[in-house]
């Protein structure tokens, strides 16, 4: 029987979206992909020294070589803009392409957008986005290219002022693709949602390639700023200059002013039949759902909640409406990349605006509950400089929410494998020996407080460059315990599955064939991972038919046995800050861990003991063994707190790649 609250309700929801269907939404909108002279007068409002010239708004002047010191200008659209009323904020995107070339050394301080209700230009030539004899108030989005204050950080960054020359927030463009000052055409986009602008960035016209700038926090304009304001931009230049030209420019805006009154009556009569014709679909799509809800098999894990709550090591929960707020609704703008099981947002948390990243769990994800309860479970109570800390968690209207630290440099990957120029002059650090050498010990050290250091032990299953996060002085954190698993007597040695759950390419040769992950598979991960740290390469041929035949492990065994192994070292490594014997040692050491028999591989105290210089690595054969099960046992390790890994074989179904 179908059920009648039901029905009703879905009829409700379809005469609401009627309404607001037929309700007409108007934009204040406007775009330029260029300017020309006639807009001067019909579009544009330019002050004395502004002008549109090859087909740009010069908002500081291209005197075709002669000085330019001390002058200013604002270029504003002729139309007012409606940005709040009645309490009530409007929103706005507008995107616009900047050129910004210095003319002398040093450079000038940038270009501003603003919104204002004065478009009159000061009197101080050198302070164009604050007025201090106006009383209508502005706000600047400022892209500065040299320090203009001494409260402003030296060269390339993003500001938002309120009525100040000083900035509200800023942020650094150091540790981004964007280079204002570079001369060439700098893409932007500034949105304000909810009273909070996010600026975005790119070198080039795709939407696509943008990354996050800035998001302020709340920034109350309609307490600062006038119901009507002009939007556009402001710039000026002193003893030194450069000029500064909008080359594109287009703006979409909520028009609260415009907003139509519908005719309730008109739309009544619209929407009975309507209504009559949905109600009778809405029919048969309920009776449709019953009757299939009353076949589909009762939820895997129905108690999501329970399973957590009964876990000791369940960090805190938090409500959705909480992580919502701080995302911005997971928009797409805070959108930091995409896991193993769901994509990551940043966000703000609370009032002092605590920076986090949240991962929300695909709904899709056929093991993404399971994942989940696991991540939780796992690493709720594990604490340890070189994990990336899990904050929290929210399991509410089935959406599955996990809250990390925020790690500000990323995750490694990016780094190893952007071979561009560009990328690498911004990641010059990281790519450092030194560096790198760091990263490596990092993981280790995160590796064996799971195998030696916890109460009971963890094996964490995934470990890949892109499950290692960077915090801001590069110290490196391993991250994603969705597949980790709790060994949970300290004397047990595996953990079986039916699916064989990691990433191609780090996988042990043993797993295909037991289905068991041991501390051993674990170490065979990490000297894949050693491996494409020092050589910059990824761990396999996406394309090859044979992961074991075309992976880094058995490349670098070939140079070895060739006694070139050196070779394989990253070109990007300088040779200044090349220590050729650690190199070696430390590839030495990665090919040790990757070796076909479990058993020849070091734990991870023997690991720290080489990278610190206290044991020499294991002896590897020249050439690489063929994988032979069961394994024979090893002579090194008979000391060693080691697994004892069994040829009996395990079922699986499938595999499970991340």
């Amino acid at each position: 029987m179908v059920n009648l609250s039901l029905l009703l309700k879905y009829q409700s929801l379809a005469i609401i979206f009627t309404i607001i269907a037929l309700t007409k939404v108007n934009s204040f909108y406007f775009n330029f992909p260029t300017f020309q002279q006639s807009d001067r007068s019909t579009n544009f409002l330019l002050s004395k020294y502004s002008n549109i010239y090859k087909d740009d708004i010069q908002v500081t002047p291209d005197n075709r070589g002669s000085p330019i010191s001390n002058y200013s200008g604002r270029a504003f659209y002729k139309k007012p803009y409606t940005l709040w009323k009645k309490n009530k904020l409007s929103s706005f995107n507008t995107t616009f392409v900047l050129n910004i070339s210095p003319v002398t050394s040093p450079r000038g301080e940038g270009i501003a957008f603003i919104l204002t209700s004065d478009t009159t230009l000061p009197d101080e030539s050198d302070n164009t986005t604050a007025n201090p004899n106006s009383p209508d108030g502005i706000l600047a989005v400022e892209f500065n290219t040299r320090q203009s204050s001494t409260q402003d950080r030296p060269d390339n960054l993003v500001g938002i002022n309120i009525n100040s020359i000083f900035g509200l927030k800023q942020a650094s463009l150091e540790n981004t693709k964007v280079n204002l000052s570079s001369g060439l055409d700098v893409t932007m986009r500034i949105q304000y949602s909810n009273d909070i602008i996010s600026v975005f960035g790119s070198m080039s016209n795709s939407n696509d390639s943008m990354e996050t700038l800035l998001v302020s926090p709340p920034l109350s304009l309609a307490s600062f700023l006038k119901q009507e304001v002009y939007v556009g931009f402001s710039a000026s230049t002193s003893n030194t200059t450069e000029t500064n030209s909008v080359r594109a420019w287009e703006f979409n805006g909520v028009d609260i002013a415009n907003s139509n009154k519908n005719n309730l009556l008109q739309i009544i009569w619209i929407i009975i039949p309507i209504v009559i014709i949905i109600g009778v679909l809405v029919f048969f799509l309920v009776y449709r759902n019953v009757k299939r809800s009353m076949e589909i098999q009762e939820d895997t894990y129905p108690r999501i909640e329970d399973q957590i709550q009964y876990s000791s090591m369940a960090p805190k929960k938090y409500r959705l409406k909480e992580l919502m707020k701080a995302t911005g609704g997971f928009s797409h703008q805070n959108k930091l990349g995409e896991g193993g099981f769901g994509t990551v947002y940043k966000g703000f948390l609370g009032k002092n605006n605590k920076e986090i990243a949240v991962k929300r769990v695909s709904k899709n994800s056929r093991q993404g509950k399971k994942e989940f309860i696991a991540e939780v479970t796992t690493i709720g109570s594990l604490h340890h400089k070189n994990l990336v800390k899990l904050i929290g968690w929210c399991y509410e209207n089935k959406e599955l929410l996990l809250v990390y630290e925020f790690m500000p440099n990323g995750s490694l990957d990016k780094y190893l494998f952007n071979k561009t120029r560009e990328l690498e002059l911004h990641f010059s650090k990281v790519l450092a020996w030194k560096t790198r050498n760091s990263v490596i010990g990092d993981v280790a050290q995160a590796l064996d407080y799971l195998h030696n250091g916890c109460e009971k032990r963890v094996l964490h299953r995934d470990i890949k460059a892109s499950n290692i996060m960077l915090d801001f002085d590069y110290v490196a954190k391993l991250g994603d315990f969705g597949l980790a698993r709790i060994v949970q007597m300290r004397n047990e040695t595996h953990h079986s599955t039916k699916e064989i759950a990691g990433t191609p390419g780090y996988m042990a040769p043993e797993i295909f064939l037991t289905g068991r992950a041991t501390v051993e598979t674990d170490v065979y991960a990490f000297g894949v991972l050693v491996l494409e740290v020092v050589c910059g390469k990824r761990p396999r041929n996406m394309y090859a038919q044979d992961d074991y035949k075309y992976s880094i492990v058995y490349w670098v065994w070939e140079l070895y046995g060739e006694g070139k192994i050196v070779s394989a070292v990253d070109d990007r490594i300088s040779s200044e800050e090349e220590e050729i014997e650690k190199v070696e040692i430390v590839l030495i050491l990665g090919l040790s861990c990757c070796h076909p028999n479990p058993h020849e591989r070091p734990s991870m105290k023997t690991v720290l003991m080489v990278l610190n210089g206290e044991a020499s690595p294991p002896m590897v054969p020249i050439e690489r063994p063929a994988f032979v099960w069961p394994a024979m046992p090893s002579s090194f390790k008979q000391n060693e707190n080691g697994s004892l890994i069994s040829g009996t074989l395990t079922p699986f179904t499938q595999l499970g790649g991340r």
